[in-house]
């Protein structure tokens, strides 16, 4: 008779024998929604790629090009001088071709001047008559710049105060460099005046026009 297992250790057997099988059972349920899932991105990624693709790409052959025109001239054909141009589409053989932008009948003639304005007696009279004048006011600036220069050399000497005195000379000083800067612009203008009245008796202009 064979040997019977005691009702111990084999109730431990059937139990242990259950928890193999359970751990088991549990690896295989977590392993499969893996996969699963694995699979159906993988799908959807397919799926999203195939519709991104705009048609079928054609493959180009050589039926699809076109035949290059050929531009070597036939033969006995002669070929064209050294620097010679060609001749315009649609124009006589020789003819150069207009430049671009001209208008149509401007060729060959040249812009008019414009007109000068005239130098008469009205002219002259503007001109000398505006010089005098800017100088005969520079000079009546002169005469009352140097009046308030003496003004402030006579306040100067009778101030005692050295805060008084020292503003005083400030602007002393600076109504002289002002009298010295228009006493320049004086002499310009009277160079100004002398420049006109000679370029009126190279023109042999009336002295009568610049009275």
């Amino acid at each position: 008779m064979p040997p019977r297992w005691p009702v111990t250790m084999t109730r431990r057997l059937i139990v242990r024998i259950t928890a193999i099988t359970a751990v088991a059972l549990l690896s295989l349920v977590g392993v499969l929604p893996a996969s699963a899932q694995s699979l159906g991105e993988a799908a959807q990624k397919e799926a999203a790629r195939r519709k991104s693709l705009k048609g079928p790409v054609k493959v180009v052959t050589n039926d699809d090009l076109k035949a290059v025109p050929q531009t070597t001239p036939p033969p006995g054909t002669p070929a064209p001088a050294e620097g010679a141009t060609p001749p315009a589409t649609g124009g006589e053989p020789g003819a150069a071709a207009p430049e671009a932008g001209a208008a149509p009948g401007a060729a060959g003639e040249a812009e008019p001047a414009p007109a000068e304005a005239a130098k008469d007696e009205a002219y002259w009279r503007q001109r000398i008559t505006e010089a005098r004048q800017q100088r005969d006011q520079n000079a009546f600036l002169i005469d009352a710049v140097q009046t308030r220069i003496n003004v402030l050399t006579a306040d100067f000497s009778a101030r005692d105060d050295p805060f008084q005195r020292a503003k005083i000379g400030e602007e002393r000083q600076r109504t002289l460099a002002e009298l010295d800067r228009m006493k320049r612009n004086q002499a310009d203008l009277e160079k100004r005046i002398a420049g006109i009245e000679e370029e009126a008796r190279r023109a042999n202009v009336p002295p009568g026009w610049l009275r």
